[in-house]
């Protein structure tokens, strides 16, 4: 039996997206250029969550130094604060993601705006997902990612917000560890981990907003699945 491998590679050439830009012919245009890896049946295309938010106009006016118009749109964007210190908060979002500063976003953006997050990263992953496929007539999975910090733990990683045809999370409680004792607690948040494993690719600076993830697990393939599945249900939550 062949040991699994798995591909990444990255996706070139995008340019800057603006609103109203078809993303996937965007992408499809990148994909099909001689220098790419090109799309497979059962690829998983991770794409950022600001490249999707731009395309939908998901841009506000905001100037980077205004601290005060700054945690205003954080607040307009959250359900609730969870902690505060300095300019920096904590919050809940309407999509349920607990991140800093509702995912307001200054980074890889003009002077003068704020990236948020798309109002549905599900749907965007699924519509992306059916564009692809109607242009390139390809069968992938497709994962909307964004950078977040952890509760406990230094730096950030990219998680999963979106996504279309690939579980959001594999259950293998009932399953028999390598030593064949039955798994009692064990859920794998795999499009997570998908998404981390895109940004060692992507990186924070390089311009490349969209990697293709070759060889992930034909089991992982799921229709109907969605990112809110990752979040953890409040009778669950020791910590709020």
């Amino acid at each position: 039996m062949p040991e699994p491998q798995l591909a990444i590679f990255a996706v070139q050439g995008v340019g800057e997206v603006r609103p109203g830009d078809d993303l996937a012919a965007l992408l499809a245009d990148a994909l099909g250029g001689p220098d790419s890896c090109g799309l497979r049946d059962g690829d998983v295309l991770v794409v950022t969550s600001k490249v999707v938010a731009k395309a939908e106009g998901r841009l506000a006016e905001l100037r980077h130094d205004d601290v005060a118009a700054k945690l205003e749109l954080v607040a307009a964007e959250s359900t609730r604060v969870l902690r505060a210190r300095g300019d920096l908060r904590i919050t809940e979002t309407r999509h349920g993601f607990v991140c800093a500063n509702a995912g307001v976003d200054l980074s890889n953006v003009d002077d003068g705006y704020a990236v948020l997050l798309p109002v549905d990263p599900d749907r965007s992953a699924r519509r992306l997902r059916a564009d692809l496929r109607r242009r390139l007539g390809v069968d992938v999975a497709v994962v909307v990612s964004d950078t977040f910090g952890r509760a406990w733990r230094r730096g950030v990683a990219d998680v999963a917000i979106g996504c279309a045809g690939v579980a959001a999370v594999v259950d293998l409680r009932g399953t028999p560890d390598a030593m064949g004792r039955v798994l009692e607690a064990t859920e794998v948040c795999v499009a997570d981990e998908l998404a981390s494993a895109a940004d060692l690719v992507m990186g924070k600076a390089t311009g490349v907003p969209a990697v293709v993830v070759r060889g992930a697990d034909p089991s992982w393939r799921r229709e109907g699945s969605v990112a809110d599945e990752i979040i953890r249900p409040p009778g669950e939550d020791l910590f709020r």
